[in-house]
């Protein structure tokens, strides 16, 4: 089948779709390229995963959870999931 601009979504398979994407760039990635796991951003991200204060996300990202934290400039990204962990120990 030749997909083309007067081509109806509604008539194509699913994998003719997800081929049609891909040939044209949009298709998904390989979950693999992505960061698995959940994330949190800023202190805001922390101060709402742990329920504190401002101060206490600072002191937190500074100790604490410092290895599951990743700053450049002003940007945190904050991995949870290693976060939690070290929280615990």
């Amino acid at each position: 089948m030749e997909i083309n601009r007067d081509t109806r979504i509604i008539d194509l398979t699913v994998g003719e779709f997800e081929d049609y994407l891909q040939s044209k760039g949009l298709g998904s990635e390989n979950k693999t390229d992505k960061p698995q796991g959940k994330f949190v951003y800023g202190l805001t991200g922390i101060m709402e995963l742990f329920g504190c204060s401002k101060s206490k996300a600072q002191r937190l990202k500074s100790g604490k959870i410092a290895q599951a934290c990743c700053q450049n400039g002003r940007s945190i990204v904050v991995d949870v999931e290693k976060a939690m962990q070290l929280f615990k120990s």
